[in-house]
């Protein structure tokens, strides 16, 4: 079995090594590649049998009835909160993803922009590079004793929660639902409110969905404490920004975030303005290794629907 068109949205050639695309070419007569902006997407979809799309582009109910002989959605991210899956269901058509293709990748890079922060390593990497040996002036603090707080217990902020231990933080986490053997490991529940107040260190790690939308309001910022460290490695549409924006003045606490690339230039200009909001490109990801286990993961769930065993299927 094969497809006779794959068209693929917002997933430039660059998104796969050649060997993958090679594999892509010998299970389809056609490729098209399209912007995620294109007005040729409802067209291309006529014949197309296998749809592919690169990280938050919809596939609504009319894009879905716009393709009578689509068989198959594939998305290249882990989220798939922009895809009518259930509809998807409905016709018949699986919706697949690569959850935990990136989970030690962005574990770590929640640790090292933590540890970039309080050890001020950007001052001292500054000064040494003018030839100024001092430390007149710096200080910095540990993460050992502190309350690290995890929202989301999925893969990501599992693994978070480890990681935060092995340094000796007294880890927290809430999550919509309880998890008993995170518990069991020392990983302590506790209320969303409460967790927001005690944190000195806050990991937000749950997908975007309608649940999780504007989480962090201006309640949620209203009660994080003093000198608190957020770091939010999802969606920023989980952010409410004149929230943000209005604790930021305050100056008072460290926001980070690395979904710039998904934000509206007037958003991230006004972010820019202040001091204690690092934005990263969207950099968590993307290790050597995830970059393997993304393409291992996307590639393969093609090629396991078309043996008629489909994996990492959402709906």
């Amino acid at each position: 079995m094969a497809f006779k068109k794959i068209l693929l949205v917002n997933i430039q050639e660059s998104a796969l090594d050649t060997e993958y695309w090679n594999k892509l070419d010998s299970i389809t007569e056609t490729k098209v590649f399209l912007p995620k902006d294109s007005p040729q997407i409802m067209n291309e979809l006529e014949d197309t049998d296998c749809l592919l799309v690169g990280f938050a582009i919809p596939v609504t109910k009319e894009h879905i009835d716009a393709a009578p002989d689509l068989k198959y959605i594939g998305t290249l991210a882990a989220a798939y909160h922009k895809i009518d899956a259930k509809y998807a269901r409905q016709k018949g058509i699986p919706v697949t993803n690569i959850a935990g293709y990136c989970t030690e990748s962005v574990a770590e890079f929640i640790i090292a922009a933590i540890l970039r922060e309080i050890r001020q390593l950007d001052e001292g990497k500054r000064r040494a590079g003018s030839r100024n040996y001092t430390f007149a002036g710096m200080s910095s603090s540990e993460i050992k004793g502190k309350v690290f707080g995890v929202f989301g217990l999925g893969n990501i902020g599992a693994r978070t929660a480890e990681l935060a231990q092995g340094f000796g933080a007294d880890v927290r986490y809430w999550s919509r639902t309880r998890k008993k053997d995170a518990e069991a490991k020392g990983i302590k529940y506790e209320d969303k409110d409460a967790l927001l107040k005690n944190a000195d260190f806050i990991s937000i790690n749950f997908a975007h969905t309608p649940d999780t939308d504007k989480f962090l309001d201006e309640a949620a910022f209203s009660r994080i404490k003093s000198g608190a460290i957020v770091v939010n490695t999802v969606p920023m549409e989980t952010t409410e920004l004149t929230a943000l924006e209005k604790r930021l003045k305050r100056n008072d606490l460290i926001f980070i975030l690395d979904h710039s690339d998904l934000m509206k230039q007037e958003d991230l200009d006004i972010l820019h303005k202040y001091r204690n909001c690092t934005i990263y490109p969207p950099i968590a990801w993307n290790s050597k290794e995830a970059r393997v286990n993304k393409q291992n993961l996307f590639v393969g769930n093609i090629e396991n629907f078309l043996k008629g065993k489909p994996t990492n299927v959402v709906n």
